[in-house]
């Protein structure tokens, strides 16, 4: 057994692709491994911006032999089918072995050097390797047959033992040589085997395994701030990139202008990190400092000091811009910024920014006034909506789009708006992922949910649903939003009310839109044409029509896509509850009894479903209520036949089975109106002990006609009582 080092160096590869191109690396060698019939004990990656590595440990030096056999035909086969087999072998008959009547071909295969399959096995993973972009370069690149790689490829390290394996593509040749640092070590440096290469990489100034890189990186940070009395501002992805970047990774401190403070924090460090790849620090109240922490990919001589000044100055520069940006947006009121909403299509079918801020402001307005949204002032919340999207069309979202809402945030504050509205503007997008702050002032509730279901129910009545992996609209994730600050707050709100509201709203737009567009193009063709007055109201009169008949292929499509939105939102509200441990198939079983869309309402009946058929009594009813509508399915009965009573002397079980009914199905709706879905469970409990006395002792099946009728009415009685609560069909088990 020995280890296997394979190297490609290339010009600068992103830090971005790194480690992807790590994991595609030790999968394409172990796919062309497996395909020779070999496996290492290990394979490691490493990644620096020059070079791609591998290294395979417990590779054996040769491939097993093999032996393969194929099954021909009876000896007593006609000739033809003999020669057939023997052609396909590529055999003779002296060669082939008998065994009981039947030929068989077997074949032995030597052994092959491992070296030899690595020859042939490096091409064809260079040749193959998924970069997300790559490039040819030099003479050869004049043909489409050339080599491409993500940079100019320069070097290829291949060492098998201490053997180099003789590999040569695109005029590269494989060897023992390999370069160290760009500036330290700029000289080539021998490799003698996989087991010295991390070695004698760091002695020239190279650390190649990408997480030592980055833990240095994340301890000398954390060590300078430290040391400065301030406190690094985590960020692991600033760390992996930054290890990305270099070789040998060396952390600075340095300082900026106190002044840049004035600008709001979260935009010193997106300038800090997008731009500059910089860290921040913060002091010991929790504000942001006047410090950075920068990556240099050399020890300077004087200690750091010229990196450090120069990186302060082009940080200035940026910070400059910064300042400049949110200067300039402050002097111009969000209400003015509201108005080049107009300018921006949302999408074709839906309008403008504006249309749907529009929208967006009458939800809103709409929620906190029906009480939906508690404590909402619907002043406040519609003042909200028609600010919340200004801040799109500032100069600093332009520059950071990742700030979009924020800054709309500090706007408002900077200009005198009410703190309920300025902190519904800076939040209204959360939640935005799985795992994010649910925003709780009412206000922001409000607006955020008004938005989120604007944005569902719009692309919903356009016929724009999700499909399969599809989501252009990033609908499924709205909807995780919403039901996330629905179910947080208790909202009681209803899903066919908010249909209304927003279908409504996309009607009406739609229409303003058609008559504005009328007026336009009927204004603009008389003028061309020079038409007579008369000739302008014909000419109206025909796009009229025309635009009628756009009016009713937006209703078509709402009708179309407007019954699937309740549906989608059963499908999410089961995927946000699952982590929750509640089961799908007790949402699916209260869902299905119709008329329940106040989700918070679904969420507590199905909550107190699962307590109750966790319990004994739970179980042995709904294997009750399953033997009852088996029975039903099985005779046809269909429910809503009008109830028989018994014209007849009851038996015991049969008559105790009518009492509890009595009791139970009262018990069970008025606890239900009262929303008390515990105690409808406990109504329901009383009806396990009569139901299973009536299947012990009572033949439902009876020969007397009368009998068996009033009995199937019964076991209807017991179906319906059951499903004041849930549709017990849809549980499983």
């Amino acid at each position: 057994m020995t280890d296997f080092l394979l190297e490609l160096r290339s010009e600068e590869i992103p830090a971005r692709m790194q480690d992807k191109a790590r994991d595609d690396l030790a999968r394409l060698f172990t796919a062309e491994l497996s395909r020779a019939g070999l496996s290492a004990s290990a394979v490691v990656t490493f990644a620096t911006p020059r070079r791609l590595a591998l290294i395979a440990r417990g590779l054996p030096l040769a491939t097993d032999a093999v032996s393969e056999e194929v099954k021909g035909p009876r000896a007593s086969a006609p000739p033809q089918a003999l020669e057939g087999f023997l052609r396909k072998t590529g055999l003779t008959r002296d060669q082939l072995v008998e065994r009981d009547g039947v030929f068989f071909a077997v074949t032995s295969k030597p052994g092959r050097a491992t070296a030899d399959v690595l020859v042939e096995a490096i091409p064809a993973i260079i040749r193959a390797f998924p970069w997300p972009k790559s490039m040819r370069w030099g003479a050869a690149s004049a043909s489409t047959e050339s080599l491409r790689w993500v940079r100019p490829l320069h070097g290829i390290v291949a060492l098998l033992g201490e053997e180099i394996v003789p590999v040569e593509i695109a005029g590269v040749t494989a060897g023992a040589a390999t370069l160290g640092h760009r500036f330290h070590h700029p000289g080539q440096i021998t490799i003698g085997s996989a087991t010295d290469y991390e070695e004698k990489l760091r002695a020239c100034h190279v650390i190649v395994d990408q997480d030592v890189r980055a833990a240095t990186i994340r301890d000398t940070a954390d060590r300078l701030a430290g040391e400065a009395g301030l406190e690094l501002i985590a960020d692991e992805g600033l760390v992996r990139e930054n290890a990305g970047l270099t070789e040998w990774p060396v952390p600075l401190l340095g300082r900026f202008d106190e002044a840049f403070l004035d600008v709001p924090p979260e935009v010193i460090q997106l300038t800090a990190r997008v731009n500059q790849k910089y860290f921040v620090c913060r002091d010991t109240s929790g504000k942001l400092a006047n410090a950075f922490i920068c990556t240099a990919n050399i020890e300077a001589s004087d200690g750091g000091a010229r990196i450090v000044e120069g990186n302060r100055k082009v940080l200035a520069a940026r910070l400059s811009d910064a300042r400049f940006f949110y200067d300039t947006d402050l002097k111009v009121p969000l209400e003015d910024q509201v108005a080049k909403l107009d300018r921006i299509v949302f999408h074709e079918k839906l309008g403008t920014v504006a249309d749907k801020v529009d929208r967006v402001a009458r939800l809103a307005r709409w929620l906190a006034a029906e009480g939906i949204v508690p404590g909402a002032d619907p002043d406040h919340a519609e003042r909200a909506a028609r600010l919340a999207k200004a801040d799109l069309v500032t100069g600093m979202v332009g520059e950071f789009p990742e700030l979009q809402g924020l800054m709309g945030g500090y706007y408002a504050a900077a200009q005198g708006e009410d703190p309920a509205v300025a902190e519904a503007v800076r939040d209204h997008y959360k939640p935005v992922g799985q795992g994010d702050e649910v925003p709780s002032a009412p206000v922001t509730v409000a607006v955020s949910l008004a938005d989120k279901l604007d944005t569902l129910l719009a692309f919903f009545s356009i016929n724009e649903a999700p499909t399969g992996s599809k989501d252009p609209f990033a609908l499924r994730r709205a909807a995780l939003a919403s039901l996330a600050l629905i179910t947080t707050h208790g909202l009681r709100l209803s899903l066919e009310a908010i249909m209304q509201q927003v279908g409504g709203a996309v009607i009406e737009q739609h229409g303003r839109r058609v008559a504005s567009r009328a007026v336009t193009q009927d204004l603009a063709a008389a003028e061309r044409l020079g038409a007579p007055a008369d000739f302008v109201h014909e000419e109206g009169y025909e796009r009229k029509v025309s635009f009628e008949g756009e009016g009713a292929a937006l209703v078509s499509l709402m009708e179309e896509g407007l019954p699937k939105f309740s549906p989608f939102i059963l499908d999410r509200l089961k995927v946000q509850q699952r982590e929750a441990g509640i089961r799908h198939d007790l949402i699916d079983a209260v869902f299905a009894l119709g008329g329940e869309d106040d989700l918070v309402r679904l969420l507590a009946r199905v909550r107190a479903l699962q307590a109750f058929v966790g319990t004994p009594d739970g179980t042995n009813l709904l294997a009750g209520y399953k033997r009852a509508a088996n029975i039903l399915k099985k005779e046809g009965y269909q429910s809503g036949n009008t109830p028989v009573a018994p014209s007849y002397s009851p038996e015991p079980d049969e008559a105790a089975l009518h009492s509890a009914l009595d009791t139970a199905e009262p018990a069970a709706v008025a606890a239900i109106e009262r929303e008390d879905f515990e105690r409808a469970m406990a109504a329901l409990a009383s009806l396990r002990a009569p139901i299973d006395s009536f299947f012990d002792t009572v033949t439902v099946n009876d020969p007397d006609p009368a009998k068996r009728e009033s009995r199937l009415a019964l076991l209807e009685r017991v179906r319906a009582a059951v499903h004041q609560v849930a549709d017990f069909s849809r549980i499983e088990g």
